[in-house]
């Protein structure tokens, strides 16, 4: 079994990866709804890809009524070399209507209203919240559900699971960025299939290696 961390190892780790990791995103945008239909066309596509895309597609859609005017067809042809594309399309539009119709075609900065969307579950809201608003949530996506369970920051078999678990033990000073700090890490450091725990700033902590060295 891991043993728990103390307040003060997690405070440690993450003071570690903040002196690591520059927590920055990687898709690009520059608004929130830049953000979120790049978080929207990002699932099982890469950064790069998504921001090959986006920087079509954004110089002639800026607004959510610009979206519903460039129309089906040419969204799905702008969006197709990433997967999924007629679904995302559809999100995406989707999305677009009923922010003119429910928020003066602005993106809301309530979870609840965010969930409502087309298209965007909880990870994605998250995304647009912290990246987008600066709210201090914890997006959970498959990187941070990774580092979070084999660091042993947290346990659970559900993202969910892992992001309340997350939000209770992560330093106040460190919540604002932690989203990045584990998932750049993750996407980086410790990967799926073959970790780098060679170099891994946190391999001290981290009760993975601890389980491994009994």
């Amino acid at each position: 079994m891991k043993k728990k961390f103390t307040a003060q190892e997690i405070d440690a780790l993450f003071a570690k990866l903040a002196a690591n990791i520059n927590p920055k995103a990687e898709l690009n945008f520059a608004s929130p709804l830049d953000l979120l239909v790049a978080v929207v066309l990002s699932a099982q596509a890469t950064d790069k890809a998504v921001n090959k895309v986006t920087a079509e597609l954004w110089q002639t859609c800026r607004t959510a009524e610009d979206y519903l005017q460039f129309g089906k067809e040419r969204l799905e042809q702008c969006c197709r070399r990433i997967g999924l594309f007629r679904a995302k399309t559809r999100s995406i539009l989707g999305i677009c209507e009923i922010l003119l119709r429910d928020h003066f075609g602005q993106v809301p900065s309530r979870r609840e209203d965010l969930l409502r969307l087309p298209g965007v579950g909880r990870k994605t809201a998250n995304v647009v919240l912290n990246v987008g608003f600066g709210q201090p949530v914890i997006a959970v996506d498959t990187h941070v559900f990774r580092v979070a369970n084999r660091t042993g920051l947290a346990s659970g078999k559900t993202p969910d699971e892992i992001e309340e678990q997350l939000m209770k033990v992560v330093p106040k000073k460190y919540l604002l960025n932690a989203h990045h700090y584990l998932l750049l890490h993750g996407r980086y450091c410790c990967t799926a299939r073959k970790p780098d725990c060679n170099s891994c700033p946190i391999n001290i902590e981290c009760r993975q290696n601890l389980f491994f060295r009994g």
